[in-house]
């Protein structure tokens, strides 16, 4: 029989600098007097490296089971069970040694292999296990799926899932083909479309509600009781009883698999590879074939793992996991000052999601002030009514909810802020406004307290300019909705000291969001970003170019949603003063739009369905459009304003590196990815840019060297 290390050369005889997970192999003795192999998987690091399954750790993993394979033969053993390190079974694949592979050839022997391993697993000749004791992501939780019977620790953390089509790949060790038969079609497509799409992981009791495992025990006697219930099972006295797929099941299979791609496309578009690679797979599950499955998942994870999608997927995915946790240019967090209570200016939506974030992340006393009482009042109602809602729904119990409405408090008059550590505005965008109330509640502060403006485009050192201690503001820009977008753009004036920059950084670190410095310049990151793709859209129709065909020319950025459809998100006036601010700033490289101006009077641009869902440009607003074309204007085609968009995109993007708005192309990146969605297949804006040559295009170069790209042979 050829080894496993010689059928899989390719892949064995790789130069890596794989973390080998081992396959720990120890007898255990049942409490009837049976023996079980249990093979723990264990990568010798503590809790922060856990088990990954490389190319070298799946061929001893595979030379372990077929070891255990031929003791099972002579009668050693009754059976086979896999486990891991405490609260770990297994990370999934080790993406950083996939991103190594040369070529399609190497790359298709990666889900070969996972195969040949996890289907010594099938037909062992004794009963095989899986222990889940705890994280099982991606290739982890499918070990699970591939072993004929499954148990899982209740008191592991959230941390089940399979995660791939977010990463630019599919379930491809058995997943996509294993789960629709174990649980149903539309269980599944949760599990694999819905919930990466979401960034959704599953928990202990919702992996056996589902039936993806068999027993759920405690995480004090875990072990212990799986081998006994597995006992049970080699012996005949326990059986499982598992959901049928029946013909009604598979009757409704194809419809759901539909419904699932329509959401797709309406969702995320038709850019992305994976979810719709995946949705083939599982689609083709419906005729429990499982080697035809396992041969479409060799094939789609050959194509994905090298393709441009997947490695940008992963630059993504390490901005997110890696850069976002060590700022670039953060100081010493040892500088930083306590926040043991907030004062928050304005009692208005934006200021409400403010005070209930800090109370629920910081824990600390907060007071609101607005310009009379009735506003404040409002205010702490709506407020209560939000902690309200979250103890209804399970996220607090009721002794969090009273104490975060007894840290409450309102009031107009500013001297109540005295005992402030950490001040923030979040009052309309008008300059003098801003920098009238900074300068009234500096009086009443102590000199160690923190400012924070949230303007998302006025100049911050111009908001300090009435400050005595301009040192002491620091700009903190949340997206909406406050609770849900994870990004805060820093802004550092040329006056914001290290103390209040650390605090910034330190606090949104508090607030579960993830910081990026920037200059005090227009827009900052986001904005400016988005001001210019918004722009260009809007100028292309008063040129006369349709909708449709400004809609299909920003497709390839494969954006969530088109520009059209995210100015009416952001509200027309914030998207008209927006262009305003940039076109004040940057009048050779930034439109402003008339027309906008006008549909945001006149409240109107995209017609929704009776679910508040887009279906395209209402009437209206193509008329108000209209009106704006000059005569003689030229419509742009759909590859020229692709090529505007791009370059113009590139162009700006270097502009700010130039300027050093942040620190490396990558901080661009997190913030749009953080900040705007934009998607993971694309690595954000710069690696896209890049790729289609408009780097090349717009400056003769590119930000990244070598691109971000799959390997080309």
């Amino acid at each position: 029989m050829v080894s496993l290390r010689a059928e899989f050369s390719l892949l064995a005889n790789l130069e890596t600098d794989e973390v080998v997970s081992r396959s720990h192999v120890r007898d255990v003795r049942t409490p009837s007097g049976r023996t079980i192999a249990l093979i723990t998987l264990d990568n010798g690091r503590d809790h922060k490296r856990p088990n990954t399954l490389g190319p070298l750790t799946m061929i001893e993993f595979g030379e372990t089971i077929e070891a255990q394979r031929e003791r099972a033969k002579r009668g050693v053993i009754q059976g086979i069970a896999v486990t891991g390190k405490p609260f770990i079974l297994a990370a999934g694949a080790d993406l950083s040694q996939a991103q190594e592979l040369p070529d399609r050839a190497t790359a298709q022997q990666l889900p070969q292999l996972g195969h040949r391993v996890y289907s010594l697993l099938h037909d062992a000749g004794v009963p095989t296990f899986a222990f889940v004791n705890g994280m099982a992501l991606g290739g982890g939780l499918e070990i699970a799926l591939n072993a004929n019977y499954r148990t899982v620790n209740a008191g592991a953390p959230r941390a089940f899932a399979l995660p791939e089509i977010s990463l630019g790949l599919v379930p491809g060790w058995g997943g996509a083909t294993i789960l629709p038969n174990l649980i149903g079609i539309e269980n599944a497509l949760k599990v694999i479309i819905e919930n990466p799409l979401k960034q959704r992981v599953l928990d202990g009791q919702q992996l056996h509600d589902l039936g993806i495992v068999d027993e759920i025990f405690p995480g004090s006697t875990f072990l212990e009781q799986s081998i006994a219930w597995a006992d049970r099972i080699i012996g005949g006295e326990t059986r499982v009883d598992r959901k049928k797929i029946g013909m009604v099941e598979k009757a409704k299979w194809d419809v759901a698999v539909g419904i699932a791609k329509k959401t797709l496309e309406s969702k995320i578009g038709t850019v992305p590879v994976a979810p719709y690679r995946a949705l083939d797979i599982i689609k083709e599950a419906k005729k429990g074939d499982i080697q035809h499955g396992f041969e479409l998942e060799d094939e789609a994870l050959a194509d994905l793992i090298v393709s441009d999608q997947f490695h940008a997927s992963i630059y993504a995915f390490n901005l997110v996991q890696k850069r976002a946790k060590r700022p670039a240019g953060a100081p010493d967090k040892e500088l930083a000052k306590p926040v043991s209570k907030v004062g928050i200016i304005g009692a208005g939506l934006m200021a409400s999601q403010f005070a209930l974030l800090f109370l629920r992340r910081l824990q600390v006393p907060v007071v609101i002030t607005d310009l009379d009482q009735a506003r404040v009042d409002a205010a702490i109602e709506g407020i209560h009514g939000e902690i309200d809602k979250l103890h209804g729904k399970g996220r607090i119990d009721e002794d969090t909810a009273n104490r975060l409405k007894g840290l409450l408090s309102g009031t107009v008059d500013k001297a109540d802020f005295a005992d402030c550590d950490w001040v923030i505005e979040a009052v309309f965008e008008e300059l003098t406004l801003k920098q009238d109330i900074f300068a009234e509640v500096e009086q009443h502060l102590s000199p160690e307290a923190v400012l924070a403006t949230n303007t998302s485009s006025l100049s911050v050192e111009q908001i300090g300019a009435k400050l005595k201690h301009p040192e002491r503001l620091v700009g903190f820009h949340f997206f909406n909705p406050v609770a849900i977008m994870p990004l805060v753009e820093v802004v550092k004036t040329p006056h914001t000291d290290d103390a209040t920059l650390s605090t910034a950084m330190v606090t949104a670190k508090n607030l579960k969001k993830n910081a990026v410095i920037t200059r005090d310049t227009p827009g900052f990151v986001v904005n400016r970003v988005l001001a210019k793709m918004l722009g260009e859209a809007m100028h292309a129709v008063e040129q006369g170019t349709p909708f449709e065909t400004v809609v299909a020319a920003a497709r390839p950025l494969g954006l969530p949603m088109d520009p059209f459809v995210l100015l009416d998100l952001v509200g027309l006036k914030v998207g008209a003063h927006v262009l305003d601010t940039h076109h004040a700033a940057f009048p050779d490289r930034f439109f402003q739009s008339d027309a906008l101006h006008a549909l945001a009077e006149a409240n109107v641009l995209v017609e929704k369905d009776s679910k508040g869902e887009p279906k395209g440009i209402d009437k209206r607003a193509l008329k108000i459009v209209g009106k704006h074309i000059p005569k003689g204007a030229t419509p742009y085609s759909e590859d020229e304003l692709r090529n505007r968009l791009e370059e113009g995109l590139a162009d700006e993007i270097k502009r700010m590196l130039d300027d050093d708005v942040v620190a490396a192309a990558e901080d661009i990146d997190l913030c749009m990815i953080l900040g705007a969605a934009w998607p993971f297949h694309a690595g954000g804006a710069t690696p896209y840019l890049d790729r289609v040559g408009a780097s090349e295009r717009a400056f003769g170069g590119t930000f990244h060297s070598p691109r971000i790209e799959g390997p080309k042979s």
